[in-house]
């Protein structure tokens, strides 16, 4: 059975009046009743209630982070750094996983709301979710698209698509393929086709594209990857995310393509996970702690009203970290 706010009065051999001044910090009160109530609360395992905190004029200090899943390093290397970056500014952290699921994207939206957070920062891609427009919270978007003013932070998408067709051009890549999530969703990464796009064009260069659901398993992916790659032969694969870029050299190498040799693949995102261990991809890296720096900044700013005049968007430099999948 949960304790009550009694229960700890009794145990401390003090009123319940004298229990709610200590967890809420009213009045003056010697040291020693302070620590037999937190003696108390400690034997019982007592957690104040957050709503009577806020009756009581108490901020959460609390931020939502909604993004669409935690299993790809580069977004668990971003929540990681801008939890962190909360926690040292004394806010605290709630972590959903939307999983690119609308309905529930719209139902953590629900909780956060219900919960009295300060403010959200998102980067799950759903749209029309009227949820945001309604909770009147501080927002910042992580590479995404909303049509409501909400401040969006993400790197330079479409130069990083241009260097890597340039780089693959200058090492004698001619024929292209491109891999990359779904495309029916308007999110900021789509420029990095754009921009690898915009450049096999310039050289008159075809690109043959290979489009993946977000929720299509590692299995489904291998079987379409090795089924694409035997049968376009490309000398240049370009991957809008590092897992990808991943599965393909795997898939390249059991049909016998050598890399670089044969193919070059660059990927995209460079999280520390991927450079620490994985050597044999290049990839375009994102700067991720500047990112969740700014994130958090510009929520921190929505959050004081102060009168800066925000950007719609702030877009971020890349830069190739050049390793085994590309020739010297």
């Amino acid at each position: 059975m949960q304790p009550k706010l009694a229960d700890v009065a009794k145990l401390a051999g003090v009123s319940v009046t004298t229990v709610s001044r200590v967890i809420n910090e009213r009045g003056y009160l010697s040291a020693e009743t302070k620590e037999k109530v937190f003696s108390a609360m400690q034997q019982l395992n007592y957690q104040p209630s957050l709503a009577a905190r806020v009756l009581q004029g108490k901020q959460f200090k609390l931020v939502g982070l909604i993004f669409a899943s935690l299993e790809n390093p580069l977004i668990a290397q971003v929540v990681e750094e801008i939890e962190n970056n909360l926690f040292s500014h004394g806010y605290k952290a709630i972590i959903c996983n939307s999983m690119d699921n609308p309905e529930k994207e719209q139902q953590y939206l629900k909780m956060l709301m219900a919960n009295q957070v300060d403010g959200i920062i998102t980067g799950s891609h759903n749209e029309g979710i009227k949820e945001y427009k309604m909770s009147g919270l501080p927002i910042v978007s992580y590479d995404r698209y909303f049509q409501n003013k909400i401040p969006t932070v993400s790197s330079d998408n479409q130069a990083g698509g241009e260097l890597a067709a340039r780089t693959m051009l200058e090492k004698g890549s001619k024929k292209f393929m491109l891999v990359s999530g779904s495309l029916e969703k308007r999110t900021h990464s789509n420029s990095r086709i754009t921009g690898f796009e915009a450049v096999a064009k310039d050289h008159k260069l075809p690109v043959n594209v290979v489009e993946f659901p977000f929720n299509a398993t590692p299995t489904i992916r291998r079987a379409t990857l090795r089924e694409k790659l035997g049968a376009y032969q490309p000398d240049g694969v370009f991957c809008t995310d590092d897992q990808t870029a991943l599965l393909c050299i795997q898939e390249a190498k059991k049909l016998g393509m050598r890399v670089p040799e044969d193919v070059q693949v660059i990927g995209y995102d460079g999280s520390n996970y991927v450079q620490e261990y994985h050597p044999e991809l290049s990839t375009i890296v994102q700067p991720v702690s500047d990112i969740a720096d700014l994130l958090v900044r510009i929520l921190f700013n929505r959050l004081q009203k102060n009168e800066d005049q925000l950007l719609d968007n702030y877009v971020l430099p890349i830069k190739l970290l050049q390793r085994d999948s590309l020739r010297n």
